[in-house]
């Protein structure tokens, strides 16, 4: 059994006691999608209520802890305690469209001593209908439910596989995108884009994924991700090759050899913007 903080379990029986009610919504958007009114109401529904179960869980076990959540915004909390960063369906577009891939996310950010809020200490990544909890707490490692998680060991850039985002909606800037695909399609085995920036995370902590890239994400996407890689070994920075992610919303992360050479290529778009 591995030995991990009270945290942990509190996160993971937040995150489980929402996951029954999501995968029952998850059957029920199939037959939503003929309807007049469509899914989409009824996945916002879906989503809030994930939120308010693992918000009540969370509270019960740290009732003067704060909230920054993708559906109920900021709640304040004792200034002197951290607070939870929450994403109760991380891949709503996949969710709403009966693609079984999504995750509940939850992450504890620590205050910082004079005011703001600073590292990020334990993070959770759920897939509700895997059960696969990907979890990790700083200076203690990155794991998979029991197993320890290490990013992938490749070296070389014709071997990986690399994860993204793709701009939609006016979501991100579609053409320095296409750039930075140019400058990195030709040098790679491949690319996927699959529509959970949690889970890319998850994903490349656990060398599924050699490396990711993606602009235009907020905290609540990314926080427990960019923990996950880190803890598992793995460099997280912005496309800058800053350790300005979490503030940025740029995150490219990858092992060192791998990071080193994607920033190069990115890094090159980005300065001949």
């Amino acid at each position: 059994m591995v030995s991990h903080s009270g945290l942990i379990t509190v996160m993971q029986r937040a995150a489980r006691k929402a996951a029954p009610r999501l995968r029952r919504d998850f059957g029920e958007v199939e037959l939503l999608q003929v309807s007049r009114k469509g899914p989409a109401d009824f996945v916002s529904m879906a989503d809030r209520r994930a939120e308010q179960t693992v918000v009540e869980e969370l509270r019960h076990a740290r009732p003067d802890w704060g909230f920054f959540m993708e559906e109920g915004g900021t709640v304040a909390g004792d200034p002197a305690k951290p607070r939870w960063i929450i994403d109760p369906i991380d891949g709503t577009s996949n969710f709403l469209h009966g693609i079984p891939h999504f995750a509940i996310s939850i992450a504890v950010q620590e205050p910082k001593p004079g005011g703001g809020w600073g590292d990020v200490t334990q993070g959770l990544t759920y897939q509700p209908l895997t059960d696969e909890s990907f979890w990790a707490e700083k200076g203690r490692g990155a794991w998979l439910n029991e197993r320890r998680l290490r990013v992938s060991s490749r070296r070389g850039l014709a071997d990986t596989l690399i994860a993204t985002g793709i701009p939609y909606l006016g979501h991100g800037d579609l053409d320095r995108f296409q750039r930075i695909l140019g400058a990195v399609s030709p040098e790679v085995a491949g690319i996927r884009r699959f529509g959970s920036a949690a889970l890319d995370l998850a994903w490349v902590a656990a060398g599924r994924y050699d490396g990711f890239w993606e602009e235009d994400l907020k905290m609540w996407d990314i926080a427990a991700g960019i923990l996950l890689v880190r803890e598992a070994g793995g460099f997280v920075t912005d496309f800058r090759g800053a350790d300005r992610a979490l503030d940025t919303g740029q995150v490219l992360a990858a092992n060192d050899q791998i990071h080193s050479k994607l920033h190069k290529l990115v890094g090159g778009v980005m300065r001949g913007a």
